[in-house]
């Protein structure tokens, strides 16, 4: 798919995986619609799809992430309390462009685990942007409950765009980067290179999914104060 290009301003950050707050987006010059710029947070943890840029794997930002996530969802447990699926719900209303990349994205997750599950909803758990970004694109939160994916038009035109989104919402679900690894893994990003279009989780990551899920969401809430 060729998207959109648009003058965002940059952020420090990571590259495939979580990043720093965006500023500002300007008007562009053709009929697509301008895109919306991500929440601005001073506290934001981030990690993104490759190494570049001086990134690593920060474990702390994958962290923060899941529990901010779970947090939001507690609520949704606690109302379905023998629900075998967590439900998290996220808006693509920000990232028009790439409504049908996150629409396999979600499909991937939701028939490669059964512990938690994707919806697209209204009062969402997290949301995806999309704009120009020099670092790529990555997942954000606050660790206070807010985050959201930001998809980077370039990077998806060089990198497999399902790929880069199904890895990013790896992190909504508590997958950590893991760039060294084969293009068997998902979690490894665009480390193999762009030639790799892998958009699977291999079974150790949905292996890790489903137990963060079933026996890690209760430590993270502990851990968050909810």
């Amino acid at each position: 798919m060729r998207h959109p290009r648009t003058i965002m301003s940059a952020v420090a950050g990571l590259g495939f995986g979580l990043a720093a707050a965006l500023g500002t987006a300007p008007a562009i010059a053709s009929a697509a619609p301008a895109p919306v710029a991500p929440p601005a947070s001073a506290s934001a943890v981030h990690a993104a799809y490759t190494s570049h840029s001086g990134s690593h794997e920060s474990a702390a930002a994958n962290k923060a992430f899941f529990e901010a996530v779970a947090k939001s969802v507690a609520e949704k447990r606690a109302a379905h309390p023998g629900a075998q699926a967590v439900t998290i719900v996220y808006s693509t209303a920000n990232a028009p462009s790439f409504r049908s990349e996150i629409s396999s994205s979600a499909q991937i997750w939701n028939s490669s685990v059964s512990n938690v599950r994707l919806q697209e909803g209204s009062n969402a758990d997290f949301s995806y942007y999309e704009g120009n970004d020099p670092s790529g694109s990555y997942a954000s939160t606050d660790g206070h409950g807010n985050g959201y994916i930001f998809l980077d038009y370039a990077q998806n035109q060089q990198y497999d765009s399902t790929r880069v989104t199904t890895h990013e919402t790896g992190h909504v679900l508590g997958l950590p980067d893991h760039y060294s690894g084969p293009c068997s893994e998902l979690m490894s990003g665009g480390g193999p290179g762009p030639s790799c279009t892998n958009p699977y989780p291999d079974s150790n990551e949905r292996g890790q999914v489903n137990y963060l899920w079933q026996n890690g969401f209760a430590a993270a809430l502990a851990r968050s104060g909810s």
